[in-house]
C-alpha cells in the first residue's frame, strides 16, 4: 500500500462549457494506491478550485469541487484484464496507473450542468443585455405588439396633443 498526498497541475481545462478546472490550477490529491489480487485499487479524493460562469446573468464565478475517486487498475496478464474490454478498466503500465481520464470523468460528473451566481439569479435584459441583479428598480422596454405597430403611426404624439390644446384656446 502507498499514499499519496501531493498537489499537481490540471494538464488542460477539464470540465464542460460553462464550468471547469484551468490548465495550470492546482489540483490536490488525497489517494491511497493497494495492491489487490486483480491490479491496483485506487481511492481516495481529488479537489481542485473551478472557474464558473453563471447560466442566467453570465457572471463570472469561483468555487471549489471536491470528489471521491476509486478506480481498478488490472494487473498484466491478469483475470480482471483477459475478461474486460481496455476501455472498461485501467491497466497497470510499467508499474504505474494513469488517473488523469478517470479525474476527468469524475469532474464532469461533479459539476453542475447550470451553474448560477445565486438561486434567485435573475439573469439578463432580453431586450438590452444588462444584468438584471445591476439594472435599476422597474428596468423595462416599451414594447409594442407587432400586430398593432402600424395603428402608433395614427396615435397622435404628445406634440400633436399640445398642438390641439392650443388651437381650442
Amino acid at each position: 500500500m502507498q499514499e499519496i498526498h501531493d498537489t499537481v497541475a490540471a494538464p488542460a481545462r477539464i470540465g464542460v462549457a460553462l464550468a471547469g478546472i484551468e490548465q495550470g490550477a492546482p489540483v490536490e490529491l488525497d489517494l491511497r494506491l493497494e495492491s489487490v489480487s486483480e491490479g491496483v485499487l485506487v481511492t481516495g479524493t481529488v479537489s481542485a478550485p473551478t472557474v464558473e460562469e453563471c447560466a442566467r446573468c453570465l457572471a463570472p464565478i469561483a468555487g471549489d469541487v471536491e470528489f471521491d475517486l476509486t478506480e481498478l487498475y488490472a494487473y498484466p496478464d491478469s483475470a480482471t484484464e483477459a475478461t474486460t474490454e481496455d476501455d472498461e478498466v485501467g491497466h497497470v503500465v510499467d508499474d504505474t496507473v494513469d488517473l488523469e481520464q478517470p479525474i476527468v470523468d469524475a469532474v464532469g460528473l461533479a459539476l453542475p450542468f447550470s451553474p448560477l451566481c445565486t438561486d434567485d439569479c435573475l439573469g439578463l435584459c432580453v431586450d438590452c443585455g444588462v444584468r438584471l441583479a445591476d439594472a435599476e428598480p422597474g428596468h423595462g422596454h416599451e414594447k409594442i405588439d407587432p400586430r398593432w405597430a402600424k395603428l402608433t403611426a395614427m396615435m397622435p404624439t404628445d406634440q400633436d396633443a399640445s398642438r390641439t390644446e392650443e388651437g381650442r384656446a
